[in-house]
């Protein structure tokens, strides 16, 4: 398991490098020559008439249709993670849940306090409260061997609570109007699914087959299709102590294929905007930046601070208040998941999800270069001889010149 976990890392490492030159292949495309020939592409229709949607361009197809993989992916890591592994107990799970609740909440209030509550954005409000896992996991890779293992630790339970609030915000706040005869069906399938469990049917295929069902109803039901990947992994058997269960085998073959294929497409396609229709007068993109980078860091700090001290949870081993607070800065990095939402808000203006984009990339950007900056800084040679060999396995890179002198 050693082997596999050190693997896993590794694949985050790289994933989170390719995401970011996703989304500067992006960026350039959308401002350069090729920019007609890219939006073109995107909005091509193919494939069979869907419920409410008829004919998907290529960008709802990946929107709606790799990233409910995605979040099967996601509900995958949180179900493994909840009963066996980072958040297994309470006194694991204090720490990294309410860091994640300010961080969600801080960036909202001051989304809403800088766009003074106006009704035509206040949809807004959530773009800036998701964290994105594999950008940060990328920029803190980019430390090599200096990287502090206990710091991603705690950015990486921080983002899967994250990503449970982005969800159930998803699932909440941006849904259309609701089928009722679709939900009836996608809870008959659900409930079949969850059968399939409670009976001890341990092969993958009638679950797979159950995800693709249910993903369909789940459009057809007017409540954003990507919910499926959730709902459907939380039916998938763990087998907690065993290494290769279902959810595990399904977890270890998804990985890669979410990690370097899913998320770089949604880069691609959703990270391209034309900086030149950037109005400086536009509180939307100020909003969301200010969300990312200041609201995050104050709230995922000012709640580990505020946690620790009271004594509600320890801080974590071996890491430095500094290496903490540049944790907290890379969770201002949004990206896919802000993206994400800020399509959802916004689904009949074009111009708005084109602000938010603006606001998102831009947030996310300082964010990374605080982040990074701050931990190079503080990471000037690892806190022990375990802890700097366990980093340099995980990340890659030499070692310091501190340890080779």
């Amino acid at each position: 398991m050693a082997a596999d976990l050190v693997q896993l890392q590794r694949q985050e490492k790289r994933a989170g490098l390719i995401l970011i030159g996703a989304a500067a292949a992006a960026l350039i495309l959308a401002n350069s020559p090729l920019a007609d020939a890219y939006q073109h592409l995107l909005e091509f229709k193919f494939g069979p008439p869907m419920p409410r949607f008829g004919l998907l361009s290529v960008h709802y197809w990946i929107a709606d249709g790799l990233m409910a993989v995605f979040f099967l992916l996601v509900g995958l890591e949180v179900k493994r993670e909840w009963y066996d592994g980072r958040l297994s107990t309470p006194a694991e799970r204090r720490l990294p849940i309410v860091a994640a609740a300010a961080g969600m909440a801080v960036p909202a209030l001051i989304y809403l306090s800088v766009t003074g509550f106006e009704p035509s954005i206040i949809r807004g409000w959530a773009i800036p409260a998701a964290t994105d896992i594999a950008f940060a996991v990328g920029v803190l890779a980019l430390l090599g061997a200096r990287a502090n293992p206990a710091i991603k630790l705690l950015l990486v339970t921080i983002a899967i609570v994250d990503d449970v609030g982005a969800v159930i915000i998803i699932a909440l706040a941006y849904t259309a109007d609701l089928s009722a005869i679709a939900i009836g069906a996608a809870v008959l399938i659900l409930g079949a699914m969850a059968a399939l469990n409670l009976f001890g049917v341990r092969r993958l295929w009638p679950y797979m087959i159950g995800f693709v069902f249910l993903w369909y109803a789940m459009l057809a039901s007017g409540i954003h299709a990507t919910i499926a990947g959730v709902l459907a992994a939380l039916t998938i058997p763990l087998g907690l102590d065993e290494d290769h269960s279902p959810l595990k085998r399904l977890e270890h073959a998804i990985h890669p294929w979410v990690m370097f294929g899913v998320m770089p497409l949604f880069g691609l396609a959703s990270a391209g905007v034309e900086l030149g229709n950037f109005r400086i007068s536009n509180p939307l993109p100020i909003a969301i930046m200010l969300g990312l980078f200041v609201g995050k860091q104050i709230g995922v700090f000012g709640a580990i601070w505020a946690t620790v001290r009271s004594g509600l949870a320890p801080r974590p081993d071996h890491a430095r208040w500094s290496e903490l607070y540049g944790a907290s800065a890379l969770c201002g990095i949004g990206f896919t998941m802000s993206l994400f939402i800020g399509a959802l808000a916004f689904p009949a203006s074009q111009e708005e999800v084109e602000a938010a984009k603006v606001g998102t990339l831009a947030g996310s950007l300082l964010s990374a270069i605080l982040g990074y900056a701050v931990l190079r800084f503080v990471a000037q040679k690892p806190i022990d001889d375990r802890e700097s060999a366990e980093a340099r396995e995980i990340f890659g890179g030499d070692q310091p010149e501190d340890e080779r002198s």
